[in-house]
């Protein structure tokens, strides 16, 4: 039987026929495998909140003004998107065993290179290398899982999922501690420890080779509509140069004035931003098949699906990049303190994860996201127009249920919006908008913070994901459909 897959979300396990799919003899062990592959994501989901946490005092030790250490948090999230959908068509031709090794590999060397770095931009450069093995990590790992049979697949992605809740609810506290304890480089340096965590995966390695090549053929599992894009799984190289180039200099334009970016320079980024929006423009329209295929783009409420992650991932981002020295100057404590208190809004994460399953057997997904945006607008005009500890954990409470919960809707429902053929695709491309929008919003709290006053920059950042709940609002009946119930609640985020 072929096994279809899909990257970020867990499929079905019953047939159309209404019997369960049956476990294949010699499959591998599905809590086995997911207890492996959990371990692996443990540093990485880490790496999410605990950074946050050590900005201040990055700044202070690098001498750098607080706004520009925004690209920390942006540089893993651009370089993490971008990745995403290269490793998707990667896994054509490898194993989802031998991405893994290549992001494990680049995500612990960007890492140290990260904590060692003596000056800011050397420390954004490790990043940009990290974030990139983090992207191809994250997209072998669940490729590796969805390929299993039946129930064995489900046990996997549980434990994954279960993995990566928990840890994104530990990395502002771990943050803190290790700010506190062994300093700011220590915090870069945390997801380094997938590469010795890739030594348990080597007994699972003949199961990550069978996964791989089971799904690579025939159902283009994995990577992004490998039989669409030929056999040999080519990849649009100029496609993806220049949507990497359009999303850097989006990011960097945002932060040039917190930077102090000298006025030709920007212009240049400008410059290069502007050719590289036509350059995509034109490459969808002449290559349909390239990297960002034309009829997935095309295809009725995908590209608002992908806006509306992408707004709440900004709001999200944007407020963990100012909650902790928000509240380090609000009860004038250090990163340990911050990191303690930020925990019980990280911990919200796994209480969305439920909240959002139960929600959507009872509204569409479009209805969903609309609730879930407008939790994340709120929540940033709390940060903004409040002080003190308490309304800032609770607006990071919001916007932490908004991301988990949008991420999960949205990714269930992208597959529903294309053809069976590019759902793989459509899943790339969507974690690729949301998590450039994770980028953007830093970028532009920090940008406006050198202009405006830290609440007016957080208020302006509202506006992103109230535009996303105007497009949840206003998307057609026709085009709705609920997603799975089972789907939602064991989508990994």
């Amino acid at each position: 039987m072929s096994q279809h897959t899909r990257q970020g979300t867990t499929p079905q396990t019953i047939p159309s026929g209404g019997a369960p799919a049956p476990e294949r003899t010699g499959a591998p062990d599905g809590r086995r495998l997911g207890l492996t592959l959990g371990m692996l994501v443990l540093p990485m989901y880490v790496a999410l909140g605990a950074p946050s946490v050590a900005l201040p005092a990055i700044g202070r030790a690098l001498a750098v003004p607080f706004g520009a250490t925004a690209w920390i948090l942006a540089a893993w999230s651009l370089t993490s998107a971008l990745t995403m959908p290269v490793a998707g068509r990667l896994l054509v031709r490898w194993s989802p065993f031998q991405v893994l090794v290549a992001g494990v590999v680049a995500l612990a060397a960007g890492s140290v290179l990260a904590g060692a770095g003596p000056t800011l931009s050397v420390v954004i450069v490790g990043r940009l290398i990290g974030g990139a093995g983090a992207g191809a990590t994250v997209i072998a790992v669940f490729a590796a899982a969805t390929a299993l049979p039946g129930r064995q697949r489900i046990r996997a992605l549980g434990i994954i999922a279960a993995a990566s809740a928990t840890a994104s609810g530990c990395g502002t506290l771990l943050g803190g501690a290790v700010t506190a304890w062994l300093g700011w480089r220590a915090v870069l340096a945390i997801p380094a420890l997938a590469l010795p965590l890739l030594l348990a995966a080597l007994p699972s390695r003949r199961a990550l080779t069978r996964s791989g090549s089971g799904s690579g053929s025939g159902s283009g599992s994995g990577s992004g509509s490998g039989e669409r894009n030929g056999s040999t799984g080519r990849l649009d190289i100029v496609g993806a140069a220049v949507l990497s180039v359009l999303a850097g200099s989006l990011i960097t334009l945002l932060q040039a004035h917190s930077v102090g970016l000298p006025a030709p320079v920007t212009l240049v980024v400008a410059a290069a931003g502007a050719l590289a929006a036509v350059g995509l423009w034109w490459r969808v329209r002449s290559t349909p098949d390239g990297f960002v295929p034309r009829r997935v783009i095309a295809s009725r409420g995908f590209l608002a699906a992908g806006l509306i992650g992408g707004t709440v991932f900004a709001g999200y981002y944007g407020v963990l990049f100012r909650a902790p020295s928000l509240i380090e100057q609000a009860t004038g404590g250090g990163p340990l303190e911050a990191g303690v208190l930020l925990v019980p809004a990280a911990a919200c994460s796994v209480l969305a994860g439920r909240l959002v399953g139960t929600l959507t057997d009872r509204f569409t997904g479009w209805q969903v996201s609309a609730g879930l945006a407008a939790l994340t607008v709120v929540g940033v005009l709390v940060v903004a127009l409040f002080t003190g500890p308490i309304p800032i954990v609770l607006g990071m409470a919001l916007t932490v249920c908004g991301f988990a919960g949008a991420q999960a809707v949205l990714v269930s429902l992208a597959p529903d919006l294309v053809a069976a053929d590019d759902r793989d695709t459509a899943q790339s491309l969507l974690n690729f908008m949301n998590a450039l929008g994770g980028g953007i919003g830093p970028a532009a709290v920090a940008g406006l913070s050198g202009i405006v006053p830290v609440p007016v920059a957080l208020a302006a950042l509202a506006a992103l994901p109230l535009a996303g709940l105007v497009l949840s609002l206003t998307r057609c009946p026709t085009a709705d459909r609920r997603p799975e119930p089972d789907a939602m609640r064991g989508s990994p985020r």
